[in-house]
């Protein structure tokens, strides 16, 4: 029996177009992402996408529960346009209600009754707009969740997938735990044991340090300001430790451990582990290296990761397809590197 991640082996994410976009802009939303985009896309031989959107695109937080076609036609569009050059759609929720992995300090959606209802409400609309879309299209509960705990995730997941399937019991959800997906809290979702319609997902950028060096948004990035090469050492990382002793947890495994593939593998076992354990399929949702790393350390990094995630059939969608700092083409859409494209479009 075909496995429905077959379908969602290689692809790329559309970060920037219709969420984290700078402003409220619909002539940004008109030109950042075209048809001949998605054209692109398709000729590098990837199966999919995946379509992060922020709720404000959809839905004002005056009018709950009132949904702006002007919104949802940039979705249709997208959908639109993978339909005819063969493409598969993720739909990632990757700003809610009450909930962005960028403000932790006023989120509100795992308290707020009312903030909850609209998470819920964006889903069943969805369910509804496009119950007659088969397995081309997989829905992406919330991007990056971070909690105390998993419990109120996995409360408001379960309550949110069961309402979507009384509307499409055949939509496929993707769900993710808890610390901006991190690879190791797979272990605390709660599987739906009874159900064959979930697939779980994990971002992976590790090492932190190399995939995001130098950038702007993280502290240790800025603090430690180098060029790391991959594979490799860390260079001038004791200097920086000892200078810097509030990063050491988890960094100092690094100056006795050479970045490589086989390191990788072992950072990548709590996906295998998650799926020999309850048999159901992952899926990597975000992965990738910045822009400002040396272009082949970023070619090495991804070929070592495509590899690992090929030989496990392991689905994955690159960070990300414009700009955004991880770019696969610029600002003209015209490709940064072929061999980092023809490598992350491998299936």
């Amino acid at each position: 029996m075909k496995n429905i991640m077959d379908n969602y082996q290689a692809g790329v994410n559309l970060g920037g177009w219709i969420s984290q976009y700078r402003t409220y802009d619909h002539d940004h939303f008109k030109s950042f992402i075209v048809e001949e985009d998605i054209k692109q896309i398709a000729s590098w031989g990837m199966d999919h996408v995946r379509l992060p959107f922020n709720y404000r695109v959809l839905e004002d937080d005056n009018k709950p529960f009132e949904y702006k076609e002007s919104g949802l036609a940039y979705v249709d569009s997208c959908l639109k346009w993978c339909k005819k050059y063969g493409l598969n759609l993720i739909l990632d929720l990757h700003e809610a209600p009450g909930y962005f992995f960028g403000t932790l300090d006023s989120n509100s959606l795992f308290t707020d009754r009312h903030m909850k209802d609209r998470f819920i409400g964006i889903w069943t609309m969805f369910a509804e707009r496009y119950k007659s879309e088969g397995d081309n299209l997989i829905f992406e509960l919330l991007n990056e969740v971070v909690e105390p705990n998993s419990d109120r995730w996995n409360e408001l997941a379960h309550e949110t997938i069961k309402e979507i399937h009384k509307i499409d019991e055949e939509r496929y959800i993707i769900y993710g735990g808890n610390h901006y997906s991190a690879i190791y809290e797979l272990k605390n979702i709660d599987v739906l044991k009874d159900s064959d319609r979930i697939i779980y997902t994990y971002h992976f950028y590790h090492p932190f340090l190399f995939t995001h060096q130098r950038a702007g948004w993280s502290q240790i990035c800025v603090d430690f300001d180098a060029t790391i090469d991959y594979p490799g050492m860390i260079p001038g990382l004791k200097e920086f430790l000892d200078a810097y002793p509030q990063y050491k947890a988890g960094n100092d495994f690094f100056l006795d451990h050479e970045m490589n593939k086989k390191l990788m593998e072992g950072d990548m076992q709590p996906a295998l582990d998650f799926m020999e354990a309850t048999g159901k399929p992952v899926y990597c949702g975000e992965y990738g290296v910045i822009d400002v790393a040396p272009m082949q350390s970023r070619i090495n990094w991804h070929r070592d990761f495509i590899d690992i995630t090929k030989k496990h059939k392991i689905g994955r969608a690159v960070w990300s397809y414009k700009l955004m700092n991880f770019a696969l083409v610029d600002e003209n859409s015209k490709p940064v590197n072929e061999e980092l494209i023809r490598i992350v479009s491998e299936k």
